[in-house]
């Protein structure tokens, strides 16, 4: 027996395929979204207020069940149907925890 027909003996075997990524995906925890008290909202508002396409920023979002970062170029923001796009990510606006601006960011005013 050659040593490559050899080796694949010892390949590793996945029977089902998929259950690792299943399992991974069940380890998550699940949070519960964070309601925004006044202040913490009244300081967002006054953030979305400075949002320009072209701005380097960073955001905190929810997205089903756990809270994500993404930092990027704003490429959208759409205050009707109020929908912020990072790079390819969009976040609806009643789902974003927190910005901050990146301060090498071209356009950044504060």
């Amino acid at each position: 027996m050659s040593m490559d027909k050899r080796a694949a003996q010892f390949l590793p075997f996945q029977a089902v395929k998929g259950l690792d990524e299943a399992l991974l995906a069940k380890e998550k925890i699940k949070v519960p979204k964070i309601e925004l008290s006044d202040e913490m909202a009244e300081e967002l508002d006054k953030k979305m207020h400075n949002i320009r396409k072209g701005l380097i920023l960073t955001c905190v979002y929810f997205n089903k069940g756990e809270y994500l970062q993404v930092t990027g170029m704003v490429a959208r923001f759409d205050e009707v149907a109020r929908i912020l796009q990072i790079v390819n990510t969009k976040i609806k606006f009643d789902d974003i925890l927190d910005i901050e601006f990146e301060e090498n960011s071209p356009r950044y005013m504060p």
